[in-house]
């Protein structure tokens, strides 16, 4: 068994476990809902870069290998027991780094309801606590708003700005790079996101 992995969490009507082959008709739903509002954020293969898994079981199957290798947890967000998208901690590194980055997307029809920072802020302390790790990174690109809206509610320094830095929409985008560590949220990130919001009731 993979340290911290697997998995399942759960706070209000939000779920994360572990993705699944069954979840292809609803990954494809939600993709297909969503294709136009995802496509300007999606991660494609740079020229000369070696192609990526051509099918949904192909994808599965490649990230129970990472999850299994111990550098990944790719979780499937849940609400209300509907799949409404991904939460993935990747590029687990361990030794004296104890490190990892997150990347997340979400159907565009649960969008703006709270989801998407509460399944960041879950993952997150999950990735501190049963999963060992000291720090997390987000990386996310200047335009994207909605992205940036989830880190700067859940109260993310930013720390940097990478020049190209991943391949995004058929070209290298530069990113704002945004992490936490360990030491930064001793009460955890979702008590505090919660706190936050009850602040604003």
């Amino acid at each position: 068994m993979t340290i911290g992995w697997p998995a399942v969490l759960r706070s209000g009507p939000v779920r994360l476990r572990p993705i699944e082959m069954r979840d292809a008709g609803p990954w494809r739903d939600a993709r297909d809902r969503s294709a136009d509002w995802l496509r300007p954020w999606d991660a494609t293969v740079p020229p000369g870069g070696s192609p990526r898994a051509a099918t949904f079981r192909a994808v599965v199957r490649a990230m129970r290998h990472h999850a299994r290798a111990g550098t990944s947890y790719p979780f499937v967000i849940e609400v209300d027991g509907r799949f409404a998208g991904q939460v993935t901690v990747n590029n687990i590194v361990r030794g004296s780094a104890q490190f990892a980055s997150l990347g997340y997307w979400i159907d565009r029809a649960y969008a703006g309801r709270g989801v998407m920072p509460r399944a960041v802020a879950m993952t997150i302390d999950h990735a501190f606590g049963a999963g060992g790790l000291h720090r997390i990174e987000i990386a996310i690109r200047p335009e994207n708003t909605n992205s940036l809206r989830v880190v700067e509610k859940l109260g993310l320094h930013e720390v940097g700005y990478a020049p190209r830095f991943l391949h995004i929409d058929g070209a290298w985008r530069d990113h704002r790079i945004y992490a936490v560590t360990v030491e930064e949220c001793p009460e955890g990130m979702l008590a505090r996101y919660l706190q936050s919001l009850e602040s604003h009731e």
